[in-house]
């Protein structure tokens, strides 16, 4: 994917629990699936200046 191997992974897993703890985790990935499949379709979509133009 990026380059991103499984101790890296690891390591970031470990960053993160440190600073957000345990409980706050699945509340973040959540809200960043959640962003992400946002951006995903707002891309998807025509702009309005693309509907002009049809």
């Amino acid at each position: 994917m990026f380059g991103l191997g499984l101790p890296e992974i690891a390591v970031m897993a470990v960053i993160g629990l440190l600073l957000f703890g345990p409980s706050k985790l699945p509340q973040l990935g959540k809200g960043l699936g959640e962003a992400i499949s946002g951006f995903k379709k707002s891309l998807s979509e025509d702009s309005p200046s693309e509907r002009i133009e049809k």
